[in-house]
């Protein structure tokens, strides 16, 4: 039972000493679309159902997973995209972090090949708890062992926040990027008011590219990069991605203002209207010396739900399969 205390000491100071709030890792992602920029949202035209898993910081015994569940799509009558997403933060099963949100993005055509799109979301946070299983320091007898009764208590009671976010979109030919800002309302998850518990607004910039490799055009390079800010963090990454027609693999590094860098690989691959893919990411160098080596895998697949011409209507954009 006393592992239940070590997880629970290791998230709260892992998340007070990286600053990441109470968010999973960083990570550059064009499967979670509508999480980081609302103006992504049916930017690919067709519709998409994608469903994601993460373990993070497997082969510690910490219990720490997310899943996320989402779908977005293009449509003619609203001149633009809409969406709908919920993720579920599961931390060493002490802490549930639910979320859930709905986002809108319109496209218009400002030149011959520029496109612009701006995004909006609404969503909601609940964080909940479960000290059942917890031991507390008071309980642990060094001669008898465990005591039953503590002095002390934790409150399971869970909260319930709203939260909006806004983004850009920038489409140039074969270039894209795009700006978002998360976190406007700044939502408290926790009840002690504490502003170290807040999800400190975010600013994120991203931008793709595609570059043919070979003359008939079934190999392409996509170079992807992005900056983040919040309060107290600083993020950047840069990579690539490979692709042929029904595989790519792709290759990331990212860097915070905590010293850490951070390497990202991994493939996916494509069959019809699905696409299935897998990422691991271990830690090079730890600026605090407490990241393990082994940080995440990431896995999951997109299903293409309604197959649509809408390049007619709109410019669309195959995301890097990363």
């Amino acid at each position: 039972m006393a592992r239940y205390l070590i997880s629970l000491l290791f998230i709260i100071s892992f998340l007070e000493i990286n600053s990441f709030g109470q968010e999973v890792l960083s990570v550059l992602n064009y499967q979670g679309t509508m999480i980081s920029n609302p103006a992504l949202t049916g930017s690919e035209g067709d519709g998409l159902l994608r469903l994601s898993y993460q373990n993070l910081y497997p082969g510690n015994n910490y219990n720490l997973h997310s899943v996320c569940l989402s779908y977005d799509s293009y449509f003619p009558s609203l001149h633009g995209g809409a969406g709908f997403y919920l993720s579920d933060n599961y931390m060493g099963g002490m802490i549930n972090d639910l979320k859930g949100g709905f986002s809108y993005s319109y496209f218009f055509r400002a030149g011959t090949d520029l496109f612009i799109g701006a995004g909006l979301s609404a969503s909601f946070f609940h964080r909940g708890y479960d000290f059942s299983g917890t031991i507390l320091p008071d309980q642990i007898d060094p001669l008898d062992g465990v005591v039953n009764i503590s002095g002390e208590s934790l409150s399971s009671r869970g909260k319930t926040v709203f939260d909006v976010g806004t983004g850009f979109l920038f489409i140039a030919g074969r270039v894209f990027g795009g700006i978002a800002f998360n976190h406007l309302t700044e939502p408290d998850l926790s009840n002690s008011e504490l502003a170290s518990n807040r999800l400190y607004r975010n600013i994120l910039f991203h931008a793709s590219g595609k570059i043919d490799i070979d003359a008939g055009k079934k190999l392409f390079l996509r170079p992807t990069g992005k900056i983040e800010f919040s309060k107290g963090l600083f993020t950047a990454g840069a990579g690539a991605v490979f692709e042929t027609k029904n595989l790519s693999i792709n290759s990331v590094l990212l860097a915070d203002n905590q010293k850490n860098i951070d390497l990202q690989a991994g493939f996916s691959v494509k069959t019809g209207i699905i696409v299935v893919f897998y990422n691991y990411r271990f830690n090079i160098a730890s600026g605090e010396s407490l990241l393990p080596v082994s940080l995440m895998h990431s896995t999951g697949i997109a299903l293409s739900l309604n197959n649509v011409d809408k390049r007619k209507t709109v410019k669309t954009i195959n995301f890097p399969e990363l």
